[in-house]
C-alpha cells in the first residue's frame, strides 16, 4: 500500500478556485486502476494550505494514474508544499 499526503500553499484567495480546478483529478484519480483514497481539501486553520491524501495499491498504478503531473498553470498556483510517499507494509482496525 502507498500513501501520499502533505499540504500546498497557494494564494489565499485563490485556494476555492484552485480546488475546484482540481475536481476533474479526484474524480479521475478515484476512477483509477489501485486508487482506494484520493482527496483535496481546504486546511481549516490555514487559508492558503490544501490538505493532500492518496492511498494506491502500488507504485505502478500510482506511476500510471501521475503521469507528467500537474498542468503548468496549476503548478504555477503553488507557493509552496510538503508531500512525502509512504510504504505501509500492514493495517489494521483502529
Amino acid at each position: 500500500m502507498i500513501i501520499v499526503s502533505g499540504w500546498l500553499k497557494v494564494d489565499p484567495a485563490a485556494r476555492a478556485g484552485y480546488l475546484d480546478e482540481c475536481r476533474t483529478v479526484m474524480e479521475q484519480a478515484r476512477a483509477a486502476a489501485g486508487c482506494h483514497d484520493f482527496t483535496l481539501s481546504a486546511d481549516l486553520l490555514e487559508p492558503g494550505r490544501v490538505n493532500i491524501y492518496e492511498r494506491w495499491e502500488t507504485d505502478e498504478e500510482l506511476a500510471l494514474f501521475r503521469g507528467s503531473g500537474p498542468d503548468s498553470a496549476q503548478t504555477a498556483q503553488i507557493l509552496d508544499a510538503s508531500v512525502a510517499k509512504y510504504r505501509i507494509s500492514a493495517t489494521e482496525p483502529p
